[in-house]
């Protein structure tokens, strides 16, 4: 079966979404940080920790992770910060 969405690998960041993590307080100087970005064929990246192995096997009913998919987590005020550069559906 085909998927109906397919990420493109050739897509470029476009625009950080809300503010970096050193304004936010999560970054300590270092390069190694959470953060939302736009790209330029409008799908989202989210750079966050790796927590597949952790919440794999608990996934709420009807959600699941495809072999080639992660699932991350960010600081919550990175999220609502990006809010206002969100549009709305």
């Amino acid at each position: 079966m085909a998927r109906t969405w397919e990420a493109n690998p050739a897509a470029s960041f476009a625009r950080r979404l809300g503010k970096s993590a050193a304004e936010l307080g999560h970054s300590e100087g270092e390069e190694k940080c959470p953060d939302i970005w736009q790209l330029d064929n409008g799908d989202i990246a989210v750079i966050g920790r790796d927590l597949t192995a952790d919440y794999g096997p608990r996934l709420p009913k009807g959600v699941s992770l495809g072999s080639d998919e992660r699932l991350v987590v960010i600081p919550g005020n990175m999220l609502s910060a990006a809010k206002a550069d969100i549009p709305d559906a």
